[in-house]
């Protein structure tokens, strides 16, 4: 397959998905199906349903890319520490569970309850920024794709990014949360038979050994791949409560229900994470060159038939992850930020305003795809502390010592944001940047676990 029939075939193919996105999207939509997920029938979504979004949108282009990215540089070590970060299924499930069992009906419902308004008001602009990085790195892995295969187009990148964001917008806007529910079992279902199609057709190869697979550690070494794993061990429990996609799908279907769907999102999306990894260590262990993101070490490496799954396979969770993105965007600001009428024209306008925010970013270049994951996985940490005393222990929290935990969250995910300027280099320990986050997650923990404890004190019982 010569290099312009790749590209064709993946234009095709992912022209194919999206207009079969619109297709399965409703035609029709209330306001409950909009902004709550609900059927034409008024029905919650089903167990499949449920296991098929949450992996679609937790899968997406920018997760797949960073464990192939990391699997090459680190090994299999690298791709662990970034598959750590879907134990947030389990402790995400867990959270879920301890909410709706205390009668609240959102995470906002329960800060709400404990903190007043400054207490949501903290928690949404962590994750108002989640959802804008999410709508921003997603877009940026379909330019650096379509950039791969059209070299020949100057502005590819630019034109890609616009046309995806505008397909994406369109079914989005139409069908908000039910469609997005609906399109993600479509997306997700292509997605796995493409993705089993390359990922077979790579064991198979004559230069593949899984044994060797298992125990590479990367063109750099396995020890900052370690490293990560502590991070996200530090991270795991906060991580998911400032992600609304899976939250908001916590609360939508019966509770036995929902923690099934987040056990089996968990396996699932595991093995895809692990899978994918592993086309970036192969690469590691054939010496190919780092490319673009990866992307142009494989159209080297791979034939041109698994090049071009690969590509769709990103393509798909891109899609899958835009229009979830601004579902809860819409949620968010609409019935939790009353920024917006309740209505299907408030809905949609605030998905317009995410999606042209997140494709002017593209504009302004990233540094790595996984910084994103570090910045809002260190500024989510705050909730650790709150959670376990307020949640879990059932203590009462002072609203200073929230705001302390809050504060020392957010100055950590700017430190390592901005890691690179001389005065913060001076602030951080020498090392590798991967260190620089662990002490930095430490130090965020430790100030926040000292000031929720300080604050925190015994609910003693109504006699």
């Amino acid at each position: 397959m010569s290099a312009s029939l790749t590209s064709l075939t993946v234009i095709a193919i992912f022209a194919a998905i999206v207009a079969a996105s619109l297709l399965v999207a409703p035609r029709r939509v209330s306001i409950e199906g909009f902004f709550g997920g609900q059927s034409e029938a008024g029905s919650a979504p089903s167990l499949l349903t449920l296991v098929l979004s949450q992996v679609t949108t937790w899968i997406f282009a920018r997760s797949l890319m960073n464990a192939a990215i990391l699997g090459y540089f680190y090994g299999m070590a690298g791709t662990l520490a970034y598959t750590a970060y879907y134990g947030s299924f389990l402790t995400g499930g867990f959270v879920v569970a301890r909410l709706r069992a205390g009668g609240a009906g959102s995470v906002q419902d329960w800060l709400g309850a404990h903190f007043g308004a400054l207490g949501t008001g903290a928690y949404n602009l962590v994750i108002a920024l989640r959802l804008l990085s999410e709508v921003f790195a997603n877009l940026i892995v379909v330019g650096l794709i379509f950039s791969a295969v059209l070299p020949e187009l100057a502005l590819a990148k630019e034109l890609s990014i616009a046309l995806v964001a505008l397909l994406g917008l369109a079914y989005s806007a139409w069908g908000g949360l039910s469609a997005a529910l609906r399109t993600d079992v479509l997306q997700m279902a292509v997605f796995l038979v493409v993705f089993t199609v390359a990922f077979t057709a790579m064991l198979l190869s004559p230069g593949f050994d899984l044994g060797a697979v298992l125990t590479a550690g990367g063109t750099s070494g396995s020890y900052n791949g370690w490293i990560l794993m502590a991070v996200a061990a530090l991270q795991v429990f906060s991580y998911p409560v400032h992600d609304p996609v899976m939250m908001d799908r916590g609360f939508l279907a019966d509770a036995k229900t929902t923690q099934r769907s987040f056990v089996h999102a968990f396996w699932l999306s595991a093995l895809c994470i692990i899978a994918f990894g592993m086309f970036g260590i192969q690469a590691s262990l054939v010496g190919a060159e780092y490319e673009g993101e990866l992307i142009g070490t494989w159209a080297g490496m791979f034939p041109a038939w698994i090049f071009a799954a690969l590509l769709i396979s990103l393509l798909v969770s891109a899609l899958s992850t835009l229009d979830s993105a601004l579902s809860s965007a819409a949620r968010l600001c609409v019935e939790e930020l009353r920024l917006a009428p309740r209505t299907l024209a408030g809905g949609r306008s605030v998905m317009v305003l995410f999606m042209l925010a997140g494709a002017a970013l593209t504009l302004w270049g990233n540094a790595t795809l996984f910084d994103a994951v570090a910045v809002s996985g260190t500024a989510s940490m705050f909730l650790t502390p709150v959670l376990i005393f307020g949640l879990v222990l059932g203590r009462r929290v002072a609203l200073w010592s929230y705001m302390l935990a809050f504060g020392a969250a957010l100055v950590g995910g700017f430190l390592y944001f901005a890691r690179a300027s001389d005065w913060v280099a001076a602030l951080l320990p020498a090392g590798h940047k991967y260190e620089q986050l662990l002490a930095i997650c430490i130090v965020v923990l430790i100030v926040g676990f000292v000031a929720v404890a300080s604050g925190a004190r015994r609910v003693e019982p109504q006699l």
